[in-house]
C-alpha cells in the first residue's frame, strides 16, 4: 500500500457535478457548528487472584503497581468537543477540536495500575490531572470529507477505543467518501497514537500484546457496503510498519420474523501476515468469530464461535481495533490456536415498566491454546503460552439511561467481570468491579 495515494484516486472520480451533495447544503462554517461535553467518572477495582502470579511468565510483565494483588482507580474525565460546520462552495473547510482532561478522585498505597484510567509517572505513580487537546482541518467536496490532524476513527483494523475514562486519538489523515449509493471508501494514513490514559502524543502507537520495537505509522483503506437495512458488508486492508500487513472481512445479515421477533448473524474474520523488518517476529494468523442472535420482545439470545489459527496470539494496533465477537471485558480470547465460545442473554427491562434499564450476562470459555510454535526471537515470546491453555470468564452488567427531566441522558453502569484460567495461557485471573456515571451536555453555536 501506497499511504494515503491509493485513496486519492476516489477523489478524482467522485461526481462533483451533481446538484444534490453535503456540500451543496452547507449552512456554514458557524451555523452549522456544534458542540459537546461529556462528563464521566469512572470506579475500576481489580483484585488479581494468587497476588497477580498465575503463572511464571505472566509474573515478568506484571505491572509492579500489582504487587499487592489489586489495582483501584477513581478518576473523573471532562471532554470538550467542538465541530465547525463548512464552508460554503466548492470546497468547503472547517475544524474539529477537542480538549481532554482526567483528575484522580482516588488512587493510592500501590492500588493503581492495570485499570489504566489515570496517567502516571516515571515512577509508576498515579498523577493527580492529566490533559490534552488537539485538533483537525476538514475539507469537503461534495460527499468526500479529508480530514488531517489529531482526530478519532473507528474501523476494524485502526479504531479509537473509548473504555476508560478519556479516548484514545490518533494523528495522520483520514478521508471518506460517500458519493456512490450503498458503498463508503475510506482511507488513513497515520502517524501517532495517544492513549486513553496518555497527557501527551510522542509516545508512538499502542499495540496489545507484541513487546517489539515499535512501527512508526499505519495505512489502511476500507470499503463498506449496505445493500439493505438488513445486510452489510465490509473489506480492509492495513499494513503496520514493518510489522504485519492486516486484512479483514466483516459481514452482518439480519431478518426481521415478526413484530416481536428477529434473528441475525455477525461475521468477523481477520488475515495477519508479517512484513518488512517484521519487528515482532513471524506473523502467520487467521482469526474468526460467527455469532447467531436472536431476540423475542424484551429478550436477545446469542450464542458465537471463535478460533485462531496460527502460533501467535491475534494481536492489533490501537486498543479498539479488535472486531472479533469474545473479545469481551478481561480478555480477548485470542491466544495461539484458542477456540473459544460464548453465550449471552440481554434484557431490556422496559417491558417490566423500567424503561432506560438494560440487564446483560455473558460468559465466554475458551480452550486448546498452544503457544509451543511462537517465534522465540519475536514480539510474543515472553507471554510464555504453553500447550493446553484454557480460561474462562463472566461478565454481568447493568447500565440505566434517564429516560427525561434535566438529567435526561446521564447513564450509570455497574459491572462485574470475573476470569479465570490456567498456567498455559496469558491471563490473569481477576475479579472486576466497575461503576461508571456518564452525563453529555451538547448543543449548536
Amino acid at each position: 500500500m501506497r499511504r494515503l495515494s491509493l485513496a486519492l484516486p476516489l477523489v478524482a472520480i467522485a461526481p462533483w457535478a451533481q446538484a444534490e451533495n453535503a456540500q451543496s447544503q452547507s449552512q456554514g462554517f458557524v451555523q452549522d457548528a456544534s458542540w459537546s461535553v461529556l462528563n464521566r467518572s469512572v470506579y475500576d477495582q481489580r483484585d488479581f487472584k494468587h497476588g497477580g502470579r498465575n503463572g511464571a511468565a505472566r509474573n515478568a510483565y506484571k505491572p509492579r503497581n500489582e504487587r499487592n494483588g489489586k489495582a483501584e482507580e477513581w478518576g473523573y474525565g471532562l471532554m470538550g468537543t467542538f465541530q465547525s460546520g463548512f464552508t460554503q462552495g466548492l470546497v468547503g473547510v472547517g475544524v474539529d477540536a477537542h480538549a481532554y482532561l482526567g483528575v484522580k478522585l482516588d488512587s493510592g498505597g500501590g492500588r493503581a495500575g492495570k485499570a489504566r484510567l489515570l496517567a502516571v509517572d516515571n515512577d509508576g505513580h498515579p498523577q493527580s490531572d492529566y490533559s490534552r487537546a488537539g485538533a483537525a482541518v476538514k475539507l469537503r467536496i461534495a460527499n468526500t470529507v479529508l480530514t488531517y490532524g489529531e482526530q478519532r476513527v473507528k474501523t476494524p483494523v485502526f479504531s479509537a477505543s473509548d473504555s476508560r475514562l478519556l479516548p484514545e486519538t490518533f494523528t495522520g489523515f483520514f478521508l471518506a467518501s460517500d458519493e456512490l449509493e450503498a458503498l463508503r471508501l475510506v482511507a488513513g494514513h497515520f502517524t501517532e497514537d495517544a492513549d486513553r490514559n496518555a497527557s501527551s502524543h510522542g509516545r508512538g502507537f499502542a499495540v496489545n500484546y507484541s513487546n517489539g520495537r515499535q512501527g512508526n505509522q499505519v495505512d489502511l483503506a476500507g470499503a463498506i457496503f449496505t445493500a439493505s437495512p438488513g445486510f452489510s458488508a465490509s473489506l480492509y486492508t492495513s499494513r503496520y510498519e514493518d510489522t504485519w500487513n492486516q486484512h479483514y472481512l466483516g459481514s452482518t445479515l439480519s431478518h426481521a420474523l415478526d413484530e416481536q421477533r428477529s434473528v441475525s448473524l455477525d461475521l468477523n474474520l481477520y488475515r495477519t501476515t508479517d512484513t518488512g523488518k517484521a519487528l515482532s517476529g513471524r506473523i502467520d494468523n487467521t482469526t474468526w468469530s460467527l455469532v447467531s442472535r436472536y431476540n423475542q420482545g424484551p429478550h436477545g439470545f446469542s450464542l458465537g464461535w471463535q478460533q485462531v489459527h496460527g502460533d501467535t496470539p491475534f494481536d492489533y494496533v490501537s486498543r479498539g481495533a479488535i472486531y472479533i465477537a469474545n473479545a469481551v471485558q478481561m480478555s480477548d480470547f485470542n491466544g495461539p490456536n484458542e477456540k473459544s465460545w460464548q453465550a449471552r442473554y440481554d434484557l431490556d427491562m422496559g417491558a417490566y415498566g423500567i424503561p432506560g434499564l438494560a440487564l446483560t450476562a455473558l460468559y465466554v470459555r475458551g480452550f486448546g491454546i498452544d503457544g509451543t510454535g511462537v517465534d522465540p526471537a519475536g514480539g510474543y515470546a515472553y507471554l510464555g503460552y504453553g500447550k493446553g491453555g484454557k480460561h474462562w470468564e463472566r461478565d454481568l452488567e447493568a447500565r440505566y439511561v434517564v429516560q427525561g427531566g434535566r438529567a435526561k441522558g446521564v447513564t450509570f453502569s455497574v459491572r462485574h467481570n470475573v476470569h479465570r484460567g490456567n498456567q498455559a495461557q496469558a491471563e490473569l485471573d481477576v475479579d472486576q468491579l466497575r461503576l461508571a456515571v456518564e452525563w453529555p451536555l451538547s448543543g449548536g453555536l
